[in-house]
C-alpha cells in the first residue's frame, strides 16, 4: 500500500512538473492509472485531494488555476519548485557536519546523514573534521532515549497541541496534561519540553522521563501566543536550585544522595552513619529533595523543611 500511494504521487508530482498549462482533475484522472481504477467519482475526489495535500506538505508548490470555462487547473511550475543554489564556506560544512554527528543515537540519523550526502554531491566543500571518530576518543552527542521526543519535535514543528500522562517527581500516579508545545531543549543529560499548559492556564516545563504513555495529537490552534524566547534553560536553572541565593543544611545518609553530593557547598562526615551538607537552595529544591525519600532530612531553613514535609504527605496519601 504505500509503494502504491508513493507511486501515485510521483506520477502526479510528474504530471504537474512536466506540463506547460494548468491540468483539469478530467485530464489529471485519464493520465494516471491509479486514478483511473478509483471506483466511482466521490473516490476519485477524495484520492486526489489527499494526494494534492501531501504533495504540498512535502513542499511541492501547486497552482490553482481558473480557465475562462470557470473549469479549475492544476500545475507545478519548474521555478515555483527549484532552491537556489548552495554555498557554503569550510566553517559553514564543518558545522554542518557536526551537527549531523550529533544526531547519530536519535531517529533524525538517517535524515541528518541523507541531507549531507546530498549537500555534498552538490558541491559542498570536504571540510576537515576534527570530530572525527576516527581521531578522537570524544564525539559530541545528543541523548534522545524517550519515546516522546520524536512526536513532540514534530508538534513543536507544526504548532499542534498535544496530550499525555505526565508523573511529577512528589505524585504516586500520573494525571493528563493539555500542551502547546513550543520548543524542546537538552540541559545536563535530560530533555524538556516548555508549552502552556491549558488545564493550568500558564506557561510550564516538562521534563520528557516522566512522561508515561503515548504523545496524542489533537485538532486545532494554539490558544496562546508563542513567545519569541523560550528560556527552557534559565527556567529548569531555576527550579533545580542553579541561581539560588540561599543555601539549606540537610542531614544526608552516609553512601546516599550522590547527586546532591556532587551540588554541596560543604560536607561535614558524621560519624552515626549521616554527613551533613550545605546547598544551593532555590525554586524546586523541596521536590528535588522528596526523590531522596528517608534518607534526606532537611534541617534548616524551617520553610523547605514544611515544604518537604508536606510533599511527602502528599505522596504518602497517594
Amino acid at each position: 500500500m504505500a509503494i502504491a500511494k508513493a507511486e501515485r504521487l510521483m506520477n502526479l508530482a510528474l504530471c504537474l512538473l512536466g506540463t506547460r498549462r494548468p491540468l483539469s482533475k478530467r485530464e489529471l484522472r485519464g493520465s494516471i492509472e491509479a486514478y483511473m481504477e478509483a471506483t466511482g467519482e466521490d473516490a476519485f475526489n477524495r484520492m486526489f485531494e489527499r494526494d494534492k495535500d501531501d504533495l504540498r506538505e512535502l513542499g511541492l508548490v501547486i497552482e490553482t488555476v481558473e480557465n475562462l470555462d470557470g473549469e479549475t487547473g492544476y500545475l507545478a511550475r519548474r521555478d515555483s519548485n527549484r532552491l537556489p543554489p548552495i554555498t557554503l564556506d569550510a566553517e559553514e560544512a564543518a558545522a554542518l557536519g557536526l551537527a549531523a554527528k550529533v544526531w547519530q543515537q536519535a531517529r533524525l540519523a538517517g535524515a541528518a546523514s541523507g541531507a549531507l550526502q546530498k549537500l555534498r554531491a552538490a558541491g559542498m566543500p570536504e571540510a576537515e573534521d576534527s570530530y572525527d571518530s576516527q581521531h578522537s576518543a570524544l564525539e559530541p552527542r545528543i541523548p534522545v532515549h524517550e519515546a516522546a521526543f520524536e512526536p513532540l519535535m514534530l508538534a513543536c514543528r507544526d504548532r499542534r497541541p498535544v496530550v499525555f500522562d505526565y508523573r511529577k517527581a512528589t505524585a504516586a500516579r500520573p494525571e493528563t496534561r493539555h500542551v502547546e508545545p513550543w520548543t524542546l531543549e537538552c540541559w545536563r543529560g535530560h530533555w524538556y519540553l516548555a508549552g502552556w499548559d491549558r488545564d493550568r492556564g500558564a506557561e510550564r516545563v516538562f521534563r520528557l522521563s516522566r512522561i508515561t504513555g503515548k504523545v496524542r495529537s489533537r485538532a486545532g490552534a494554539f490558544t496562546a501566543p508563542v513567545p519569541d524566547v523560550v528560556t527552557v534553560r534559565e527556567t529548569v536553572e531555576s527550579w533545580a536550585g542553579e541561581t539560588a541565593t540561599r543555601s539549606a543544611r540537610i542531614r544526608l545518609r552516609a553512601g546516599c544522595g550522590y547527586p546532591l553530593r556532587a551540588r554541596a557547598l560543604a560536607v561535614t562526615e558524621g560519624a552515626d552513619g549521616w554527613d551533613e551538607l550545605e546547598i544551593p537552595y532555590g525554586h524546586g529544591l523541596d521536590a528535588w529533595l522528596v526523590e531522596f525519600g528517608p534518607d534526606a532530612v532537611v534541617l534548616e531553613p524551617a520553610d523547605l523543611r514544611a515544604d518537604v514535609v508536606e510533599r511527602l504527605r502528599a505522596v504518602a496519601k497517594g
